[in-house]
């Protein structure tokens, strides 16, 4: 069974800064894409960023240039920098392969607030 662990949320200031932890077990991620995604409250689920097997990323226009996602296949881990926060970027945030394959319920919340 695959399950997928967010983790490094929290509450933030505008301007400010996390590093969102996806820990995967289960499969193998250097098989396949994966991305981040998010949903805010009263909205669909948005994806956010992916990265290929080949280490490309893109990102969506919204989060551009101040997010950054990465992979450590060794240790089976992607992670989200996100950096100039706005409190636009609140939402509970998930990992999952590109496109959404895994059943994924936790996320992590970020919280984006004075």
């Amino acid at each position: 069974q695959v399950q997928l662990v967010e983790s490094g949320g929290g509450l933030v200031q505008p301007g400010g800064s996390l590093r969102l932890s996806c820990v995967v077990t289960g499969s193998d991620i250097s098989l396949y894409s994966m991305g981040w995604y998010r949903q805010a409250p009263g909205k669909q689920r948005e994806w956010v960023a992916g990265v290929t097997t080949r280490d490309i990323t893109s990102y969506a226009d919204s989060v551009k240039g101040r997010f950054t996602i990465a992979r450590d296949n060794a240790k089976n881990t992607v992670y989200l920098e996100m950096i100039s926060l706005k409190p636009e970027d609140t939402a509970v945030y998930y990992c999952n392969s590109r496109p959404w394959f895994y059943v994924n319920e936790q996320g992590t919340q970020v919280n984006v607030s004075t």
